[in-house]
């Protein structure tokens, strides 16, 4: 599996600092900051870019039921899961994150808990009780060790408990991309390149990649479910930052069913969902 030696190095404070100095989709709004037209804008950008989320998490699903978020950020998950009727728990590492998400639940009327820590050590700080959904998006890559996490979520899961949990996509056109733009081609400091150009800001310290195989890997003693690769971010930068959705031109060519097809291979969400073997 791939986990460098460098990321084992970083300090999850290094990590935490990373995300309060700028929570993910924080500019996905230009709506004043907190406000509840602020909280629909990122809901409405963020599902619009990756329609996917929705279809995945199956928010209507958990209806009466109680899932686990892990790495809630401002909460767009996180809400849309209270508001089909799920008693949610939701952790983040960041500060800064959980002040707006507990802002939003607050703005609609949402009864969420929610915990501040590290997911490596998740049973020191959440109540250990089985939950029907343990579910993470985009987030255990970002820690140095995602196997400690992974150890410690199974104490939240029983016989009937499904994970749902999102890493990237190493066999994927983001990874190349990142790989040719950045790196210049230079495949053996891939993992770095990647770490650092693999968010909107630049600098992230730690983002591991998988394949199939090694997700497979790290999720020992799972029965795989289901495994889906998708989303290829078609968008010019320069528009998209600026709130415009112009899609590059190699993109634009082509035929939709064509580019879903590309994205069901190379993209750069893996999608699992797993329950633990009996």
């Amino acid at each position: 599996m791939n986990q460098p030696s460098t990321f084992n190095r970083v300090s999850i404070e290094q990590v935490g600092a990373y995300w309060d100095a700028r929570p993910c989709n924080l500019r996905h709004s230009p709506k004043p900051l907190g406000t509840r037209e602020y909280f629909q804008a990122v809901e409405a950008r963020k599902y619009r870019v990756e329609p996917h989320i929705p279809v995945f998490a199956d928010f209507s699903r958990w209806q009466g039921k109680r899932v686990l978020e892990i790495g809630c950020g401002l909460g767009t998950d996180t809400i849309n899961f209270a508001r089909a009727g799920a008693r949610v728990s939701a952790v983040d590492l960041s500060g800064a994150s959980l002040e707006l998400a507990r802002r939003r639940a607050e703005i609609f009327d949402l009864d969420i808990t929610f915990y501040q820590g590290n997911a490596e050590e998740l049973t020191d700080f959440v109540p250990v009780e089985p939950y029907d959904l343990v579910y993470s998006f985009g987030v255990i890559h970002h820690t140095p060790r995602p196997r400690r996490v992974i150890e410690a979520l199974r104490r939240y899961m029983d016989r009937d408990s499904l994970l749902k949990l999102m890493v990237y996509h190493r066999h994927s056109w983001k990874v190349l991309w990142i790989l040719l733009k950045y790196g210049r081609g230079a495949f053996w400091n891939l993992d770095e390149v990647v770490a650092r150009h693999s968010e909107a800001q630049t600098g992230c310290p730690v983002t591991y990649t998988y394949t199939r195989a090694s997700i497979q890997k790290l999720l020992s003693g799972f029965n795989i479910v289901s495994l889906q690769v998708d989303h290829i971010f078609p968008y010019k930068i320069e528009d998209y930052v600026n709130h415009r959705y112009a899609r590059v031109w190699y993109w634009r060519c082509l035929p939709v069913s064509w580019f879903r097809g590309l994205e069901r291979r190379w993209g750069w969400h893996l999608c699992v969902t797993a329950k633990l073997n009996e």
